[in-house]
């Protein structure tokens, strides 16, 4: 869930207080806050689901590749692993190398199928990253953005109690609670996100060098299958 419970709760009161109340500045801090949340969590399942899906086709890919009798039977074969970037990095590589044999009758020019190979690497790198700035920007407003609801509850606080001639909890009561639910929705909206943000970079990290280690195997192969 994007909120605790107790927090979405006393999220609803005070939507609803601030729209009877007509205060626009507090409404507005509190929406914003929560259009950041919702679609922060929702990239968070989604790129959860993603990262899942990549590593497990890259296992099975990678397995089919060791065992594979052949690089035109592995080509055939890595069309079912789809979700794999290992496996799109190896179709950069191999249509490289089918061109330079079928052109050439041998490999002739390695360099070109390894700047192909770090071509692919790249692409399916950026599309992993795909949205990942969204949570990082999540992460670093949000604070910022409740601070801003944070302070200006507090004005509102003190407006109250200079306009009422003493302290009484009537008074500042509003104002203390918009103060108290910004922060609250402002930091409910940026740890998750700072939290998910580092764990799905360190998942893309490993898939990385999953991709810098398969292409070196497929370096290997290629030598072997073509040079023999």
């Amino acid at each position: 869930m994007a909120l605790s419970l107790p927090v979405f709760a006393l999220l609803q009161l005070r939507l609803l207080d601030l729209i009877s109340t007509e205060k626009p500045i507090p409404l507005a801090v509190l929406v914003l806050l929560l259009v950041f949340s919702v679609f922060s969590w929702t990239l968070i399942f989604a790129k959860w689901q993603s990262l899942r899906k990549a590593r497990h086709a890259d296992g099975s890919f990678l397995r089919a590749f060791r065992k594979a009798p052949s690089l035109d039977a592995l080509a055939v074969a890595s069309e079912q692993f789809r979700e794999s970037p290992s496996a799109q990095v190896f179709g950069y590589g191999f249509e490289e190398a089918t061109r330079q044999v079928k052109a050439l009758g041998q490999l002739r020019n390695k360099i070109a199928i390894e700047r192909m190979l770090q071509m692919g690497i790249s692409q399916e790198t950026t599309r992993l990253e795909n949205r990942m700035n969204w949570l990082a920007t999540t992460a670093a407003v949000c604070p910022f953005i409740g601070l801003f609801g944070t302070v200006f509850g507090i004005i509102e606080a003190f407006n109250a109690l200079s306009g009422g001639g003493g302290a009484s909890l009537r008074a500042v009561g509003p104002g203390i609670a918009d103060a108290l639910v910004a922060t609250a929705m402002g930091l409910a909206a940026a740890i998750p996100s700072a939290i998910f943000y580092n764990h799905f970079g360190q998942v893309i990290r490993l898939i990385g060098v999953r991709m810098d280690e398969f292409a070196l195997e497929f370096m290997n192969l290629t030598e072997r299958t073509y040079e023999e």
